[in-house]
């Protein structure tokens, strides 16, 4: 988790959730929050002559994933990364959480590159009880609202192809495929899944 050192104020509320910057307080209901899926569906990424095509598919059984924690997690990248201690600037960091009074609804890490204009979208989770509800657009709105106040030029995210209601919400949000690594998982225990790399302007 991230955190920012210079206010941890509410940005907004939205019904009785109350988004506002992470604090120190908070990393014990986030390192708790449950991220994982179930999917009848995966996009599927397939090789051709000219390239790859990427297209949904439906999956029997469905899928139910669970992600590794942080501190055992070595698949190095996006939205699964620990990025702890890394040196960054904390004025180009920040951690978005939604409370429902003491209870975790959600959050969102970014991080902002100045070198390429770019904030990534570094993890963003739901908890199960709040998805479908607005929480995950709202989340990526106070990141798009981040990403302004940087002068970033796009926003950029990583997610996994079995992943696909994110897919399917990011897509929703305006955000397009703007590549993939169908090795980044290789040798960690979500090898045989793609990383798909999706972008958005910021208006």
């Amino acid at each position: 988790m991230k955190e920012t050192a210079q206010d941890t104020g509410e940005l907004g509320v939205v019904g009785n959730i109350v988004y506002r910057l992470a604090r120190p307080g908070d990393s014990e209901a986030l390192a708790r929050l449950d991220g994982s899926f179930t999917t009848d569906s995966v996009f599927e990424v397939t090789a051709t002559g000219e390239g790859f095509r990427i297209r949904e598919r439906p999956v029997d059984p469905p899928i139910h994933k669970v992600f590794p924690d942080d501190e055992d997690d070595d698949e190095g990248a996006g939205e699964h990364e620990d990025r702890e201690g890394d040196g960054s600037d904390p004025g180009l960091v920040r951690t978005v959480v939604a409370f429902d009074g003491k209870e975790l609804c959600g959050f969102v890490e970014t991080t902002f590159s100045p070198w390429n204009s770019r904030l990534t979208i570094a993890d963003i989770e739901v908890a199960p009880e709040w998805r479908g509800k607005g929480v995950g657009r709202t989340l990526m709105n106070f990141a798009f609202d981040f990403a302004k106040e940087r002068g970033a030029a796009h926003v950029w995210l990583e997610v996994s192809n079995v992943n696909a209601p994110a897919v399917r919400a990011y897509l929703r949000m305006g955000f397009v495929f703007c590549g993939l690594d169908t090795s980044l998982y290789d040798g960690t225990r979500s090898a045989g899944e793609q990383a798909l790399f999706m972008s958005r302007r910021v208006c």
